[in-house]
């Protein structure tokens, strides 16, 4: 059983659950696959494919990204920035919505999953590393605003077209405001009361499913005052069917391989995101390399089941996380459910109203912002404070990608500004000034330690070096011009307590110009 887990990793969880455990899973994979379905065809369409394709991307690909990854609430399945990209790649190459584009689509979806797994294999998951915590917080709670204001037209009965930013979405409602259909508008904080009413009488209780049955009822009940608002759209059921592709096409391929390289990476570092920010909530610890090759591995299944390229999901996750999933099988539940509406239940999902979805769409995302986080990194660290709300404000006025992309690039300039400026401590011992460096010698930060050695005022240097842990070049070539600007002026430069490897480097050029500096233990 061991020498197969790296294989069939769900065999090391799957034998330790328990009926009442699955029971729950059953329950919120019901609740999900009821959120996925109106999502998925929604995106379908943004992708420019048949509403039914929506759909197959949310059974398959789902499937086997909860069998084979690591997360515990990690949903995957269509979403709307991966259906954008895919959309804007494709539209240029066939007819939206034509066989060729479905064809082209799958391949996209092939080659990106090859790209994503071939990145696993390669074990590229410490990349995830330099997505920060504060990072993942500002991405959370921009994103949750992101995703409430694009349910906003739902939940006030506009017909707006999608925007790409939250900003854009914003100014667009705000334009639209006479436009509000109060029955639509009732439906939906129906919903939002509902859910918020059971959250707090029964925690346990599956509050967005019983809120939007309890709503789709009434709203089927009084036809005279609700007939108008807008029902999940109609669709054929039947099971996800199989496509091959026209892999032998090498034109075709390298013609769409920047594209899956692009949104290969898109659907990673946003699934990678979404699942830190729920193991940090969940206190799991995720396998970075394993997710990337469930991603990767479930988008090259998927290509062949009809499935278009899925990546984690916000509300789904969050969903997962909130209605108390005891393990992956929640998804893999919730793929089932999806499967078996699509094949007998088109009639029952389309009585859902659309604003009813908005309403517990909204439920989800208040839940995915977590408060408590956020005022204790404004206590504790105001830099890291500072990279979060850049995120979230570059995930308000930018696309999702960018702002993820924003957030790291923030981080790495902070974390790089305070390794740039290693703590210093300066003393004299017996005419010797004594330097205690607390921190690595690299190329940012040698500039800073070169000024501090040329402000001693004797010829007699030494550097307590037992806290420095890594050296590079720049850091050895600086140390070294030092020593001999000290021995010209009849002094020394003495290194005291030095790491191994730290000395070792700086050996490396004794024989091309000798080493100038003395070393003590």
């Amino acid at each position: 059983m061991r020498r197969l887990n790296p294989l069939l990793p769900f065999l090391a969880w799957l034998p330790r659950l328990s009926g009442r455990s699955l029971r729950q899973d059953l329950l919120v994979g019901l609740s999900g696959a009821i959120l996925a379905l109106p999502q998925s065809i929604a995106y379908a369409l943004i992708a420019g494919l048949p509403a039914e394709y929506g759909l197959y991307a949310a059974i398959v690909p789902v499937l086997v990204a909860c069998l084979w990854g690591s997360s515990w609430h990690l949903i995957c399945g269509p979403t709307a920035a991966i259906s954008i990209v895919l959309y804007a790649s494709v539209s240029p190459l066939a007819i939206a919505g034509s066989s060729d584009y479905v064809t082209l689509i799958l391949l996209l979806t092939f080659l990106g999953g090859v790209f994503q797994l071939v990145l696993g294999l390669l074990r590229f998951g410490t990349l995830v590393n330099f997505v920060s915590h504060s990072v993942v917080l500002g991405f959370t709670l921009g994103a949750a605003v992101v995703i409430a204001l694009g349910q906003l037209p739902n939940l006030l009965g506009m017909h707006l077209p999608s925007q790409a930013t939250a900003l854009k979405t914003a100014q667009d409602l705000f334009e639209h405001l006479r436009e509000v259909d109060l029955p639509s508008l009732a439906l939906g904080l129906a919903t939002l009361a509902i859910g918020i009413a059971l959250k707090l009488w029964r925690p346990r209780w599956p509050a967005l499913l019983l809120s939007l049955v309890l709503v789709s009822l009434v709203a089927w009940t009084l036809p005279g005052y609700f007939g108008h608002v807008p029902r999940v759209p109609a669709f054929i059921g039947q099971l996800p069917p199989l496509s091959p592709l026209p892999l032998l096409d090498l034109e075709l391929i390298l013609r769409l391989l920047p594209s899956a390289v692009a949104v290969g990476m898109l659907g990673l570092v946003t699934s990678l995101s979404i699942a830190r920010s729920l193991s940090a909530r969940s206190e799991q610890l995720i396998d970075a390399d394993q997710e990337i090759r469930a991603q990767g591995l479930s988008n090259m299944v998927g290509a062949f089941f009809s499935g278009y390229l899925s990546s984690g999901s916000f509300t789904r996750s969050g969903l997962s996380f909130e209605a108390g999933a005891r393990s992956p099988m929640a998804g893999v539940f919730s793929a089932l459910w999806v499967a078996l509406f699509a094949v007998v239940g088109a009639g029952l999902i389309a009585h859902l109203p659309i604003p009813a979805m908005a309403g517990s769409i909204l439920l989800i995302c208040w839940g995915l912002v977590d408060r408590r986080a956020i005022a204790a990194l404004f206590r504790v660290s105001r830099a890291e404070f500072a990279v979060m709300a850049l995120t979230a404000a570059a995930t308000l006025l930018l696309e999702l990608q960018t702002a993820i992309y924003a957030g790291v690039l923030a981080s790495l300039f902070f974390y790089l500004k305070r390794t740039s400026r290693p703590r210093i401590q300066h003393s004299r011992e017996e005419q010797t000034d004594v330097l205690r460096v607390g921190g690595s010698i690299f190329f940012g930060a040698a500039h800073y330690l070169q000024v501090r050695l040329q402000a001693c005022q004797g010829p007699q240097v030494v550097i307590d070096a037992r806290q420095i842990n890594f050296i590079d070049y720049s850091g050895v070539d600086m140390l070294h011009r030092e020593a001999r600007r000290l021995q010209r002026s009849g002094g020394s430069l003495t290194l005291r307590g030095a790491r191994p490897q730290v000395e070792e480097e700086l050996q490396k050029l004794e024989g091309v110009q000798g080493c100038p500096i003395r070393f003590q233990e």
